[in-house]
């Protein structure tokens, strides 16, 4: 009596219980749930008539569309694995991703035809170029096929081991690897969500997290599980964040840290507008304590953090709300919501580890590393056994963060082990250091980093992005820290940008900054 996990049994549910409940609104389209997964069918079937068959690898570079939506559930459905790539990379990176997983058909919205048409040559796997929004000679019209569709696809047996995706890193330091997430992995993150959260028929999702980042954080799939409408922004913009906010009743969104910043920060004219009681779910990198209480302060929104990465599909640990976590104020409250939180139910187990395997003193000063096990750890790097075994060989996945366990058993993240910065023989935390900075008037976003120093062997320097018409001296955010942290992690120096780079899901490439600086005091 057995059934496979996998996150299709949500759109069979979905179909059955929910079929004129509007499901997806993209622009002026808008889909109940029988007309979406009639397109999804119609794509599967549509899909096997161009050859596609089970274990294909079909890849999509969309941004969140409904077609990117669709792909979620037509490409699986027929036992095919769907590849989502990061649409901000360079066309290059394009091409290493779909040469690399093996891609036989490749999807792409209107925005990348060109890059895709620059690199189509070197591309001899690929069997099918298919364009998702607009015709273009060479391409596939998306549309088109659908319509010819006999929308009846052949479903093989699937098994929840099966491959479902292959999602890639970010590859800040060297090519990305492949991650392999099977039916399962995302079936339990997705149940293991809505085991923690509430979510439901009534709700509405606003797309401001990148569907290709680890699969919408598997709210591609949990959004229809719970029967909740699923709504597309192709760029996030905090006018259109509030505006969509407002017009589609939006309950719930998914953003990194440097999204939620930008909307914390929004002119007081756009956020006035902003409907109150939104859910928020931020992950990606450590939320700073006052980003979480301006948006809980200033737009009444609430905020949860999540933990994980691609790698562990992706959540293995939620900050988890408790009763006697009611009785404090707004800003208590937010120093404890920016903490990773506890194991997710259905995720497995978490430990943080010394360099010997043993688990450090849940103390809240002790760092260890992250590792874990369990329902949603991955099946591997694709194509890439070597890698598999540097980060999962024990038994344990390795994350590389470097983490303390409070006495109640909540998990802070300090940094990536790879970003403490060692100073005359003393940790500092750059994810501590930037979290005070932001509490500065004058700062909207904040990256530290070590840097060589003859007297110290490195030294923390501060890379700021000030508030529009906002500034502050050298001196001035060197006697904010102070008064706020040891001296010794005070940054030495300082340095105005006009932005800080970030990967195309938020998160800062300290690698970039640590090539060069120019101090704030000189400027």
């Amino acid at each position: 009596m057995e059934t496979p996990l996998t996150p299709l049994e949500f759109m069979r549910r979905a179909r059955r219980l929910y079929p004129d409940r509007e499901a997806v609104v993209d622009g002026p389209r808008r889909f109940t749930y029988a007309a979406f997964f009639d397109r999804c069918d119609r794509w599967s079937a549509a899909l096997q008539a161009l050859g596609v068959a089970q274990g294909d690898r079909v890849a999509y570079i969309a941004p969140n569309t409904h077609a990117q939506l669709e792909s979620f559930y037509a490409v699986p459905q027929i036992g095919a694995v769907l590849v989502p790539v990061n649409y901000r990379l360079a066309a290059d990176e394009f091409r290493y991703l779909i040469e690399h997983s093996g891609a036989t058909v490749v999807c792409a919205d209107g925005d990348y035809l060109d890059a895709v048409d620059g690199i189509r040559a070197q591309l001899g796997g690929v069997r099918h170029f298919v364009a998702l929004d607009r015709g273009r000679e060479g391409w596939l019209d998306y549309e088109g096929l659908l319509a010819a569709s006999s929308g009846q696809p052949r479903r093989p047996e699937i098994g929840e081991r099966d491959l479902l995706t292959i999602n890639y890193t970010s590859g800040t330091t060297s090519r990305p690897k492949g991650v392999m997430i099977t039916h399962r992995n995302a079936w339990m993150n997705s149940v293991g969500m809505l085991a923690h959260i509430t979510m439901s028929p009534a709700d509405a999702y606003l797309w401001t997290l990148p569907m290709f980042h680890a699969n919408g954080w598997t709210f591609t799939w949990t959004v229809t599980a719970a029967g909740a409408k699923h709504v597309c922004l192709r760029k996030v913009e905090p006018a259109a964040v509030f505006r969509l906010a407002t017009a589609e009743n939006i309950t719930w969104l998914c953003a990194a840290p440097t999204v939620l910043i930008a909307l914390a920060n929004a002119p007081a004219e756009l956020k006035g507008f902003a409907p109150r009681g939104v859910q928020v779910m931020t992950a990606g990198a450590p939320p700073a304590a006052v980003t979480i209480e301006r948006l809980e302060e200033g737009l009444g929104w609430s905020v949860i953090q999540i933990y994980g990465l691609t790698e562990t599909a992706p959540a293995i640990s939620i900050c988890e709300p408790r009763p006697e976590h009611r009785g404090l104020t707004t800003a208590e409250r937010a120093r404890i919501k920016a903490r990773q939180g506890v194991e997710l139910i259905t995720s497995g187990e978490l430990r943080v580890v010394d360099d010997h395997g043993a688990e450090v003193p849940a103390d809240g000063e002790t760092i260890g590393e992250i590792v874990a096990r369990g329902n949603v750890v991955m099946a591997g790097y694709y194509r890439d056994p070597d890698a598999t075994q540097k980060v999962m060989g024990d038994g344990w996945f390795h994350t590389g963060d470097a983490a303390v366990v409070h006495p109640d058993g909540y998990v802070e993240i300090r940094d990536r082990l790879k970003d403490v910065i060692i100073s005359g023989g003393e940790n500092i935390s750059s994810v501590e250091v930037e979290s005070t900075l932001l509490g500065h008037e004058a700062v909207q976003e904040i990256a530290v980093v070590g840097m060589p120093d003859e007297k110290w062997g490195e030294a923390p320097h501060a890379f700021v992005v000030f508030k529009p018409g906002a500034s502050a001296t050298a001196d001035d955010l060197r006697a904010f820290c102070r008064a706020r942290l040891a001296h010794f992690k005070t940054p030495h120096s300082f340095t105005a940008v006009a932005e800080l780079p970030k990967t195309a899901t938020g998160k800062i490439q300290k690698f970039i900054l640590r090539g060069g600086r120019t101090n704030l005091s000189k400027q």
